[in-house]
């Protein structure tokens, strides 16, 4: 599906009935989930009375907060692969080191899945919520590749076992691909369809291995290539069709 046909489909806050804390979510605010936060301690007026979680909004109604009126930032769709390093958190709350005030971009983003502090690589970043969910959630079963080195010489039986499924904390992994790097005695490369939390250095430790490093390298068919660390970009047209295409 052309990417143009997603743009479009953005913009429904202007023509239909929505919930204030989702309002609130997509005007560039803050996020949905802090919005939420603001309704339940009452923060929030809509044309004068205190908003509750039943509250819609409509185009002309006046929303304040904190005594303040909302005012809607320009959408303007974005889509962005960044290089994550290490030691950044990768959340929109208002943390020391996180991911949004790291990159600093004009729009209220948010990243599409996680990458824990310790490891580094790609992650997507965007303000379209409805591929955040579809992208991020496991159940779509979308590619993610990584390339992880460990403490000790990567054996033969360890990529065997993984690739079939291991049971780590009660939850068997889903089968996956894996391959020893050339050249490398202590560095293989991943693909999951999975999304555990800290899965790969799970499955590393349950063999008895420690991660020295972990890098993203790949989401579905947006790549890291030659994108220096602590960098982003816009994706590029080609991309979001092909992106967009997978997830239709």
């Amino acid at each position: 599906m052309p990417a143009k046909i997603f743009f479009a489909g953005i913009f429904y806050l202007k023509h239909t009935i929505v919930k204030v804390d989702k309002y609130i979510g997509h005007s560039g605010y803050t996020s949905r989930r802090k919005a939420y936060e603001l309704v339940d301690a009452n923060r929030v007026m809509v044309n004068g009375k205190v908003a509750t979680f039943s509250t819609k909004i409509t185009e002309g109604d006046v929303i304040l907060i904190d005594g303040v009126e909302l005012k809607k930032k320009e959408f303007i769709p974005t889509y962005i692969v960044y290089n994550k390093p290490k030691g950044i958190e990768c959340t929109s709350e208002k943390i020391e080191n996180n991911i949004i005030d790291a990159i600093g971009h004009s729009q209220a983003i948010y990243p599409v899945g996680r990458l824990d502090k310790e490891s580094e690589g790609l992650i997507l970043l965007t303000n379209h919520g409805e591929i955040i969910n579809k992208i991020g959630n496991s159940k779509f079963e979308h590619e993610k590749e990584y390339i992880v080195t460990l403490n000790l010489p990567v054996r033969t039986v360890f990529l065997k076992e993984i690739s079939e499924g291991i049971d780590i904390q009660g939850v068997k992994t889903k089968p996956c691909v894996v391959s020893r790097e050339p050249n490398s005695k202590r560095i293989f490369r991943i693909t999951l369809t999975q999304g555990l939390n800290r899965q790969i250095r799970r499955m590393c430790n349950a063999f008895d291995y420690q991660v020295i490093k972990l890098q993203r390298i790949r989401v579905m068919n947006i790549k890291l290539d030659k994108l220096k660390i602590g960098e982003w970009r816009d994706l590029t047209q080609t991309e979001l069709d092909e992106l967009f295409a997978q997830l239709n």
